[in-house]
């Protein structure tokens, strides 16, 4: 097993003869269940496993949790919608490219699914993270750092199609307003849908996600 990152103690510095003072930056990691510090300025494909992603992301709710149904629609779950759509798309695309739309939301077990609206309010900043992070994710689980211009693509017509059936079937829009923010509604077996749209309890999308994960990644 790979050792678990560590903070340094920050010494006191003398502000006269009569006090100190500790000087400590603000912190910039989360602690994981697998005792992994995840730096979010720095973030270490060392310190990244599947295991946290996907309890993390089994519990970060889509649409700010306004969404029907008894549990949380999660971003795990969307991102099993998502690859279920783009397999759909492109049945011959590679495992290895299918494992990389499985975590195109992957960073959000870290700094969770913000709306659309605020993230075009703070910018860059939360842009930068959250390239950071991707890049770290790839890289630990073998994939490029940066995807294919076709793979980007294909995640973004996949999740567009994914948010058109959540707005409508969970998030309270009408059709016409739905395909003004996220295009034309995909062609889904009625048999995937009712299953892929119907909110699961954490610790089945967790489950769930694992599974696919595990087959994507030949475990």
């Amino acid at each position: 097993m790979r050792p678990v990152t560590t903070s340094t103690p920050t010494t006191p510095r003398k502000r006269n003869a009569g006090a100190t003072t500790h000087t400590t930056a603000p912190r910039a990691w989360q602690r994981m269940l697998s005792g992994r510090r995840l730096d979010l300025l720095d973030p270490s494909a060392l310190d990244v496993e599947i295991e946290d992603i996907a309890h993390g992301l089994a519990r970060v709710a889509r649409w700010n949790g306004q969404s029907r149904g008894a549990h949380i629609f999660s971003v795990a779950q969307h991102a099993l919608l998502v690859e279920c759509i783009a397999r759909q798309r492109e049945p011959n695309l590679d495992r290895r490219l299918r494992l990389a739309v499985l975590l195109h939301d992957a960073p959000e077990y870290v700094i969770g699914d913000m709306i659309t609206p605020f993230k075009a309010v703070i910018g860059d900043s939360y842009r930068a993270v959250e390239a950071r992070l991707h890049a770290a994710i790839r890289i630990r689980f073998g994939l490029p750092p940066e995807l294919p211009r076709e793979v980007h693509r294909l995640i973004k017509a996949a999740d567009q199609a994914a948010a058109y059936l959540e707005a409508t079937r969970l998030a309270g829009f009408d059709a016409a307003e739905a395909q003004r923010f996220f295009g034309r509604p995909p062609a889904l077996a009625p048999s995937l849908e009712r299953d892929y749209l119907t909110p699961w309890p954490a610790n089945t999308v967790e489950a769930r996600f694992l599974k696919r994960f595990r087959e994507l990644a030949g475990e």
